[in-house]
């Protein structure tokens, strides 16, 4: 490998013997040999990354004893679901706030929990809205700007503009200087904010009937686009970003590259969070979700190893089966395919839950049995130890073996999540070529 004399210098200024350098070098050779089948999922620099992280937990295990090191590790992984994410949404009343609150947390107007679309605005509070499934990811929809009680000026500190990680400001038809003002004040405040116009369709199918057969949609949304970024420059927001959406259909029109960007912007633990809380409006969002948590087991395995190094082997076992079970439960609930988020789609598609679940190929949730598990975890691993047997020293071994058969096993199931979420998905929709 290329970057073993950069990982002996690195090896030695951590104090490391040559000795036990040898050790991890054929150590991460036992790595590539075992995942060669995988070349897709691995690269020279994963290997590289994952090797030096694996360095960071050997440390910190051998700093504590055998079950706080395999606590902490759960630990580490349990950080996903103590992040939190506050997003603000404002605008004018009747802009369309709620119903944008409703369509990107998949959430219709008559279901429980929707954000009341076509009422008066009777709240001066911040009213929360977190995502099905996902309570960690919250919308607020804050009251109307412009009005008597909130001034651009004063409305941040009114709502408690600390709280939010970035703000969203929603307006239909134009931008108005309430909003520039707001978006100024904002900036000042060094928070993010994005402009997002909404019930664009009813502009388009304006635009359709005037037009008839000249009309171009790509032309139309393009000058909307351009008008709505004149109007604000000229109001003082320098390279203002707008987004235009559709509440009826989010997946449509500017969605993804308003998704792109949060990417960008957000820390990585805050944008793994937001894309995973998303409903699968496209395969783009499939795609996404999929590639990220193929990302997501080098993290789990790595934990994984950590406690296969544990000199307790009823530890490590216990600590390696508990991470992959839970893990695979909650790629089931990323990808949408567990019963409560199952129950909903197929309520909103007016579909028996029976047909969306035939449409999986995976076993059903509840059937992820420990035994199963628990075979195909072992048989794996005496493959892999019985490459290393007699070469490396028992604690590495059981790292090593963790490691290669946890990222294996997790990424085959996200693989397998991935292809039923798409055959579900078609189903409800009514779309056999999806």
């Amino acid at each position: 490998m290329g970057n073993h004399q950069s990982r002996s210098t690195a090896s030695k200024n951590h104090g490391k013997t040559e000795a036990g350098h040898e050790e991890l070098t054929l150590l991460l050779e036992v790595f590539q040999v075992a995942m060669s089948p995988y070349q897709d999922l691995i690269s020279e620099q994963e290997l590289d990354t994952a090797f030096k992280i694996y360095e960071s937990f050997e440390s910190f295990f051998q700093a504590r004893d055998d079950q706080e090191a395999a606590s902490q590790a759960l630990k580490e992984l349990k950080s996903l679901e103590t992040v939190k994410l506050r997003i603000a949404v404002t605008g004018e009343t009747g802009a369309g706030k709620s119903s944008f609150i409703n369509a990107i947390r998949g959430v219709r107007p008559e279901q429980t929990g929707a954000a009341e679309i076509g009422v008066n605005e009777t709240t001066m509070d911040p009213t929360p809205y977190e995502c099905p499934r996902y309570p960690n990811v919250t919308f607020y929809d804050l009251p109307g700007i412009g009005s008597v009680r909130f001034q651009p000026k004063t409305y941040l500190k009114d709502v408690n503009f600390s709280t939010y990680n970035f703000f969203i400001i929603v307006s239909s038809e134009r931008f108005r200087s309430s909003d520039a003002d707001l978006a100024l004040e904002i900036q000042k405040m060094d928070k993010k904010f994005y402009f997002v116009l909404a019930k664009v369709d009813q502009d388009l199918e304006n635009e359709k009937r005037t037009r008839g057969e000249a009309y171009n949609e790509g032309n139309v949304l393009q000058k909307i686009r351009d008008t709505c970024r004149r109007q604000l420059e000229a109001l003082g927001v320098s390279s203002p970003k707008v987004f235009l959406l559709s509440n009826w259909n989010i997946a449509k029109l500017d969605f993804h590259q308003l998704e792109d960007t949060l990417e960008q912007d957000l820390p990585h633990l805050q944008k793994l969070v937001f894309l995973l809380s998303l409903p699968n409006f496209s395969k783009e969002i499939l795609e996404k979700k999929r590639a990220a948590l193929k990302k997501l087991t080098w993290l789990i395995a790595l934990a994984s190893g950590g406690a296969g190094a544990i000199s307790i082997p009823s530890v490590s076992l216990q600590c390696n089966i508990q991470l992959l079970l839970v893990s695979m439960i909650g790629f089931y609930k990323h990808f949408g395919l567990d019963d409560e988020s199952l129950s909903r789609m197929a309520s909103q598609a007016d579909l028996p839950l029976s047909e969306l679940k035939g449409m999986m190929r995976s076993p059903e949730i509840q059937n992820i049995q420990l035994p199963l598990v628990q075979l195909s975890w072992a048989k794996k691993s005496c493959c892999v130890l019985g490459m290393v047997k007699g070469k490396l020293s028992h604690a590495l071994i059981s790292a090593a073996c963790s490691f290669v058969v946890s990222v294996y096993q997790l990424s085959k199931v996200v693989d397998e999540l991935y292809a039923d979420a798409l055959q579900v998905r078609a189903k409800a929709l009514g779309d056999e070529n999806y």
